[in-house]
C-alpha cells in the first residue's frame, strides 16, 4: 500500500503527518516554528528533518515506504524556494517523490479538497490565494505589515492604536478604544504607546493581538471600531474579487484561514456578506491533509505517465 506524507510548518507549529491512500492516518508529530525567515534556515532544515524522522518511526515504517511528500512552509512563497524544500526532505526521504508548495496552497487544497478555488487568509497578517480549472493560480496580497496585509490582526489593532492617538490630540473623534486598549496594555495615557509600540521587538505580533479588542467595541457600538472593522472586510472581499478575476473563476469554492476568520468575528461575519456566502465555510481538511492531498497527486501523476 501507498503512503504519503504531508508537512505543514505554519507561523507557530510544525505539524508533519502519514496517510495511506484513503487519508487515513498512521502516524503525527508536532514540532516548533520552521518560517526560515523566523527561526533561519539551518533551524528550521533541523527541525523538519527531525520531525520527519520522528514521525516515520511512530507509523512502524522506513523512508523507503514513503511514496511521496507534499511540504508547505509559512515564508515560503516562489518557486526560488522551492529548490531549497527539496533540499530539505532529499536527505531523510531519498527515494520518495517530492512536492514543495507554501502554507496557503495546503490550506486551501486541505479546506476544499481539491487544488480548485479560492482561499481568503487572515490572521496576524493576509493573504489571497487563488487556483482555476487549468491549473493556474495567483496571489493577492500577503506583502506583509509594511506594505500591505489589508484586513490583518495587525492593520485592525495599527489603525486602533491610530484612532486613540488622533482621538487624543483632537484631530478625530473619541472613542472607547481609548480607555479598553490602555486598560489592555498597562498604560496610563496614549503618550505611553509610543514606548510600548517602539520599545520592544515582535510588535507585529503584539499589535494584532489588539484586534479581538477591536471587535469588541465594534460589537458594543463604537462607531471607530465598526469603521475599522468595515475597512478590513472591504479590503478582503476586494483581494478576493481581483483574485477571482485574474483566474476568470465564476462562483469558485471559497475557504477561510487564519485566526480572525475561522471563527465568527465581525470581520468574518461581514466578508461572508460581501462575498455573498450564507455562513462561514468549514474547511473539509486540516492544512497538513491538504501537503498530503498534494503529495498523493503527485504521486498519482507521475505513476499515470510511466504508464
Amino acid at each position: 500500500m501507498p503512503y504519503f506524507m504531508g508537512i505543514d510548518g505554519g507561523g507557530s507549529t510544525l505539524r508533519v503527518l502519514i496517510v495511506d491512500e484513503n487519508l487515513n492516518p498512521l502516524a503525527e508529530v508536532q514540532s516548533g516554528a520552521v518560517n526560515p525567515n523566523g527561526v533561519g534556515y539551518e533551524a528550521a532544515t533541523t527541525i523538519i528533518r527531525t520531525t520527519i524522522q520522528q514521525t516515520i518511526t511512530e507509523a512502524n515504517l522506513t523512508s523507503a515506504d514513503i511514496q511521496a511528500v507534499g511540504i508547505g512552509i509559512a515564508g515560503i512563497h516562489d518557486y526560488l524556494n522551492h529548490g531549497w524544500l527539496r533540499e530539505v526532505v532529499v536527505p531523510v526521504l531519498p527515494d520518495s517523490l517530492i512536492r514543495p508548495s507554501a502554507d496557503h496552497e495546503i490550506a486551501l487544497v486541505g479546506a476544499l479538497g481539491e487544488r480548485y478555488g479560492l482561499l481568503v487568509l487572515a490572521g496576524t497578517g493576509s493573504i489571497v490565494f487563488g487556483v482555476n480549472r487549468q491549473g493556474a493560480s495567483v496571489i493577492v496580497g500577503g506583502w506583509g505589515h509594511l506594505l500591505g496585509d489589508e484586513g490583518s490582526g495587525y492593520v485592525i489593532g495599527l489603525q486602533a492604536l491610530q484612532a486613540v492617538t488622533k482621538a487624543f490630540d483632537g484631530q478625530g473623534p473619541a472613542t472607547t478604544l481609548t480607555e479598553r486598549i490602555l486598560d489592555q496594555l498597562g498604560l496610563a495615557t496614549p503618550w505611553d504607546v509610543v514606548g510600548w509600540l517602539y520599545g520592544q521587538e515582535e510588535h507585529v505580533a503584539r499589535v494584532a493581538q489588539l484586534a479581538p479588542l477591536v471587535f469588541d467595541c465594534a460589537t458594543e457600538g463604537d462607531t471607530i471600531a465598526h469603521s475599522i472593522v468595515e475597512q478590513a472586510a472591504q479590503g478582503l472581499a476586494h483581494q478576493a474579487r481581483t483574485a477571482i478575476r485574474r483566474l476568470v473563476l465564476e462562483n469558485p469554492p471559497i475557504a477561510f484561514a487564519g485566526s480572525l476568520l475561522v471563527n465568527p468575528t465581525p470581520v468574518s461575519q461581514r466578508l461572508c456578506e460581501l462575498l455573498n456566502l450564507s455562513a462561514i465555510p468549514t474547511p473539509r481538511y486540516r492544512a497538513v491533509v491538504g501537503a498530503a492531498l498534494l503529495a498523493k497527486e503527485e504521486w498519482t501523476c507521475t505513476t499515470s505517465n510511466k504508464k
